[in-house]
């Protein structure tokens, strides 16, 4: 069955050039307006496709509103994972806050997506917390062998974990106040030098751990 007629298809794009546009568009319209907001239609317009040309291609806006949350729960999981066997908790911490603000700076609307959801009461997550739960216990049980062996102060792994996740996050989720306190407002504001975040991040969350920043 050939793809309905319309401004992509006459350009004859690649079906994969299409399926990216869709998600494009799906990824800002989810994340300004959450999904109960946002209609295949709009999702369409942004792609730059009409809406049979949307429906050709993907089930519903439902099917594809879960499909993104699981791309971010696995790069999550799989990005910000722990190292296991390292006895060095500062390069760890380290890795996983510059891993976090990255994510934040060069995905902030995946991050406001999750937010939104869990705003909405998180119903489309329920059968992603458990597997969630798993991933943060892994990282929990690091930090507590770490603490046993005597590498960091003695404290609550999972507050820990949540604090650095509402630190990093904030930089996607309150991008716009970001940049309104640095005074960068605007289309000519250059982008945010991530790197000074970073380090007083870093520095922060490592003095409160008890652990001396690496070199």
């Amino acid at each position: 069955m050939p793809a309905p007629e319309g401004p992509l298809s006459r350009s004859r794009p690649g079906r994969e050039r299409i399926l990216a546009a869709i998600r494009a568009a799906a990824i800002t319209e989810f994340s300004l307006n959450g999904l109960k907001g946002t209609s295949t239609q709009a999702i369409a317009d942004r792609a730059g496709i009409t809406k049979p040309q949307l429906h050709y291609y993907i089930a519903g806006k439902d099917e594809l509103y879960v499909e993104l949350l699981m791309q971010l729960l696995h790069e999550w999981k799989v990005v910000f994972s722990f190292d296991e066997g390292s006895s060095d908790p500062g390069r760890v911490l380290s890795g996983y806050i510059r891993q976090k603000l990255d994510h934040a700076f060069d995905k902030p609307e995946m991050s406001r997506i999750f937010t939104r959801e869990v705003l909405d009461g998180g119903r489309n997550l329920e059968r992603f917390w458990p597997m969630s739960r798993q991933w943060t216990q892994k990282k929990i049980d690091i930090i507590n062998g770490w603490i046993a062996r005597g590498l960091m102060r003695p404290m609550d792994a999972k507050l820990l974990l949540q604090h650095i996740w509402a630190m990093t996050q904030y930089h996607a989720d309150y991008a716009l106040q970001v940049r309104a306190m640095g005074g960068q407002l605007g289309d000519e504001a250059p982008p945010l030098d991530r790197e000074p975040i970073a380090r007083e991040l870093i520095a922060f969350v490592l003095t409160g751990c008890g652990i001396k920043s690496p070199d």
